[in-house]
């Protein structure tokens, strides 16, 4: 993986609550939030563990689309996860990352979309030696609260070789 990245704010909240955003400068040549993600993440507020963390991410670039959103894909996903797809569109973004099923699938499926998830870009971290096991980062991030699938969890610890 490497190149331009647009992420959702979910995968953002979930890196920065167990201080593992910088992976994402790491793995990727540009990482690119829409506007409206950015703020979705400082509405968080004092609420938000790792908004200290995202504050410091000067390398990540917010932008906002030069046009407007298609109005089907305003209808299907919320503004964020809509957002990240029409930013993608218009920068010719090399992946998204998207946590959501739905978006994910819209992204893949509809706009051919390299998608990537959370847990996904752990697995990377540790085969490039940015991280010691996988493990611990995802219950570090459903210890914040971040919900993820055993089954995500399952495929992610057998594809980190940790199962």
């Amino acid at each position: 993986m490497k190149g331009r990245l647009v992420s959702n704010t979910g995968p953002i909240i979930a890196l920065s609550a167990i201080d593992h955003l910088e992976i994402l400068k790491k793995i990727f040549e540009e990482v690119i939030l829409p506007e409206t993600v950015h703020n979705e993440i400082m509405q968080g507020g004092k609420d938000f563990a790792g908004l200290g963390s995202y504050r410091k991410a000067t390398w990540i670039t917010v932008q906002s689309p030069a046009s407007p959103i298609e109005p089907l894909l305003g209808t299907l996903l919320d503004k964020g996860e809509a957002s990240v797809i029409h930013l993608a569109r218009e920068k010719d973004a090399d992946f998204v990352l998207i946590d959501e099923r739905k978006a994910r699938k819209i992204a893949r499926k509809i706009y051919g979309m390299r998608v990537v998830g959370s847990a996904r870009i752990l697995v990377e971290a540790k085969h490039r030696g940015l991280i010691s096991n996988v493990r611990g980062a995802l219950e570090g991030m459903r210890t914040a609260g971040y919900w993820i699938h055993d089954d995500i969890m399952k495929t992610a610890l057998k594809q980190a070789e940790e199962e």
